[in-house]
């Protein structure tokens, strides 16, 4: 016997996932973690027997549902999908999966259109932080075709404008976790920033890389991986997120000098292995850490602030553009990035009844 449960397939960004409505799902954490364990195959490294992808950039899932916080429209909750391990994680948020929840929102009825382009206001469950996001609504409802090239993503397509509000200390309450713009770790500079996402920089040309090599590279250095993740472990404890061992976060990037008319080179790690392209949170984080004096970043790209900043991350499929915008003190307030976002699919996705939940049958 089979249980279904409505669901729409959305790429956002450079990686994609179901969206489900909160309605929809179990309330109960640990029964929605095992229907959304179902629903992608988990754990399976091909995940031949759910909908997804074999990859962590396509073994995401997001849950929205209307909000009664005053000023929001919508929340949502952001779910990493072990390909391989009983487990789904809701630590982390996903800028690029962040794209389609203002469309699924109005797309299922949450939200209203409200001219040519539709203001949404977001909370993201994961970080307590809030989004606004400006989707494309001409003619009254969601378009999703336009000339926005999103490197990493065959194609163009209407923008989607996602602008990260007061989101310093995200996960640590802290812009900088330790206290310093620099720390040093088994005699490797870095710099711990928590904005949108923690993560951990480091100078690649300090390990000896330059910030250019590929994926296939870099995922094929075991010795670079191992002290990769013992330098996170370190740096983690140091930001008071305690022992993250199997946890993703903080995330990693190798920075570097740009080589093609941006304003940095990053390769991000997921954390274990290479992003093919790069998180959006990743980006805005690299993109604030920029602008904060002293820090790897800001030594790599020294530049004006002003009132803002506008940047382009280089990464292993391109580029990725952030704007940062400044306090008049000089604080790092918010940042912003355009993605694009479309659906795949929209219908039923069918678990084993054995695996799914009463409450979501």
């Amino acid at each position: 016997m089979l249980t279904s449960i409505p669901c729409m397939l959305i790429r956002g960004g450079t990686s994609k996932g179901p969206f489900f409505l909160a309605s929809d799902l179990p309330a109960d954490p640990a029964l929605r973690d095992q229907t959304l364990l179902a629903a992608m195959g988990s754990p399976d490294a091909r995940q031949i027997d759910g909908i997804g992808g074999g990859s962590t950039l396509t073994s995401k899932a997001v849950i929205v549902g209307a909000s009664s916080r005053p000023g929001i429209d919508v929340e949502y909750l952001f779910a990493q999908v072990s390909l391989t391990e009983h487990t789904v994680d809701t630590g982390p948020n996903c800028g690029n999966m962040l794209a389609g929840v203002a469309p699924f929102a109005i797309e299922r009825g949450l939200v209203r259109v409200a001219g040519p382009a539709t203001r949404v206001r977001i909370f993201n469950i994961n970080t307590g932080k809030v989004i606004e996001a400006v989707v494309q609504t001409p003619q009254g409802r969601v378009t999703y075709e336009g000339d926005v090239r999103v490197d990493g993503v065959p194609g163009t397509g209407a923008g989607v404008e996602l602008n990260f509000l007061d989101a310093a200390g995200a996960k640590t309450g802290a812009l900088l976790p330790t206290g310093r713009a620099l720390d040093v770790v088994d005699g490797v500079p870095l710099s711990c920033v928590d904005f949108t996402t923690p993560m951990v920089l480091i100078g690649a040309a300090s390990l000896g890389k330059t910030g250019h090599e590929s994926k296939a590279d870099l995922d094929g250095d075991a010795e670079l991986l191992a002290r990769l993740e013992q330098l996170r472990l370190k740096a983690a404890v140091l930001m008071g997120m305690g022992d993250v061992t199997g946890k993703v976060l903080p995330k990693l990037a190798l920075l570097g000098a740009p080589r093609f008319g941006g304003t940095i080179s990053s390769r991000y790690f997921v954390p274990w292995n290479c992003h093919a392209a790069h998180a959006a949170t990743g980006a805005t984080c690299v993109a604030a850490a920029c602008c904060i004096p002293g820090s790897v970043a800001a030594l790599l790209a020294p530049g004006e602030r002003g009132q803002q900043r506008a940047l382009a991350i280089e990464h292993p499929a391109g580029k990725i553009e952030a704007t940062v915008q400044f306090g008049a003190d000089g604080s790092v307030l918010s940042a912003g990035i355009v993605r694009t976002a479309r659906p795949l699919f929209s219908g039923q996705v069918y678990v084993r009844a054995q695996e799914a939940l009463p409450e979501a049958a």
